[in-house]
């Protein structure tokens, strides 16, 4: 089993061609070329970003070409790197994750094999190609001898009516298809954020077949499912509770930044930013390391919190945040999806009898959706400050 991420090579030896190419058979054929090497590799983006931020993904990872335009001042990547895949940026900067062939190839495999995929059946596309969930969708495919199912956009009806096997979702994308048969589908691979409470009941008794799946780009995606990792990779919990992840689907380094591949590593293990344990060797994540939320001097684990509120009956969606408090340094603050919402005071009984007293809200705020960035996750940085 291969293992640790290394350090960027002081010698790039291949260009990195940045493409805004959508979902299909244009950029399907470039992702082919990019693994086996007939190509350069690619720095996949999203068609409609927006001018500024595409002038940021591009000064911070500094591709070779841009739309087969050589760009000047531009840096190659290592040899075996085959695809560079942006993160969402909430932070600000961009980051490039760095993925090899070998990494994307043994990571597909073995989805599909846990998945018992047969060749020839086909996925569906519904998931943006710069993101590593959409980006593996392209790869099975091409694993499997199929072209994907291209979904324009997130349609219920199109989705449904697509005619493939095998569907990648994130939670906000199956809770619109409840109501459905969804036994159409062989495998709904569930990703990108935690299902909240009874997705997963709901969408069963339609009919799915829901696999949840764990992981981030730095895994080339689901790497543990249902909570048992993939063949050749291995987990562990470290002392201060974080989730670390050894084997061949590991990236090969932050673009440019040796600085930041060498503080996520833990020997040969990728030290996630998740909080989680191993029970009789099957993970629980809790949450992220980040959004642990100081109130009070207690430390409370958003994503805990998160789970108790969306217990509630009245409840369809919930956020967790902190957001600053002169008095407590830090307020638990629930953001709800609920047509009939229940009042503060009855939502902080109902968290109280399910976690400390300290983990129940202090703030609630009513929405009529959940933001979320472009890879279905929930907007964190927009809802913790107000934006």
């Amino acid at each position: 089993m291969t293992g640790p991420a290394h350090a960027e090579s002081p010698s790039p030896t291949r260009e990195l061609h940045a493409v805004t190419l959508p979902a299909g058979p244009r950029l399907l054929r470039a992702v082919d070329d990019a693994l086996d090497g007939r190509g350069p590799a690619l720095l996949p983006l999203p068609p409609s970003l927006p001018a500024p931020a595409l002038r940021a993904v591009l000064d911070a990872l500094r591709p070779t070409h841009v739309n087969g335009v050589r760009r000047e001042h531009g840096v190659g990547v290592p040899a075996e790197v085959a695809v560079v895949v942006a993160t969402s940026g909430t932070t600000g900067v961009p980051k490039g994750v760095q993925l090899s062939a070998a990494a994307l190839l043994a990571s597909a495999s073995a989805s599909l094999r846990r998945l018992r995929a047969r060749p020839g059946e086909r996925w569906l596309c519904c998931l943006p190609p710069s993101h590593v969930s959409g980006l593996q969708v392209l790869v099975r495919s091409l694993l499997s001898g199929t072209e994907p199912i291209v979904c324009d956009g997130f349609s219920p009806e199109a989705v449904l009516a697509g005619g493939a096997e095998h569907v990648s979702l994130v939670p906000t994308q199956l809770r619109r298809l409840l109501g459905a048969d969804l036994s159409v589908f062989a495998t709904i691979l569930l990703g990108g954020a935690a299902p909240p409470a009874g997705l997963l009941e709901a969408a069963r008794a339609a009919g799915a077949r829901v696999v949840v799946g764990y992981g981030m780009s730095e895994t080339c995606g689901g790497c543990v499912y249902d909570g048992h990792p993939l063949y050749n990779v291995d987990l562990k919990v470290g002392d201060d509770g974080r989730v670390r992840v050894a084997g061949p689907v590991l990236f090969s380094g932050y673009r440019l930044r040796p600085d930041l591949t060498a503080a996520a590593r833990d020997g040969d293990w990728f030290l996630t930013s998740d909080l989680g344990v191993l029970e009789d060797g099957e993970l629980r994540v809790l949450g992220r390391a980040d959004d642990v939320i100081n109130t009070g001097g207690e430390k409370v684990v958003a994503a805990a919190v998160a789970a108790a509120v969306a217990e509630h009956p009245a409840i369809a969606d919930a956020v967790v945040v902190g957001r600053p408090d002169p008095e407590w340094g830090e307020r638990v603050v629930a953001v709800v999806v609920s047509p009939d919402p229940p009042s503060l005071a009855v939502l902080r009984a109902f968290v109280k009898r399910r976690l400390p007293a300290y983990a129940a809200p202090a703030e609630l705020i009513v929405t009529d959706e959940i933001p979320l960035l472009p890879n279905g996750k929930p907007d964190l940085a927009a809802l913790r400050y107000g934006r």
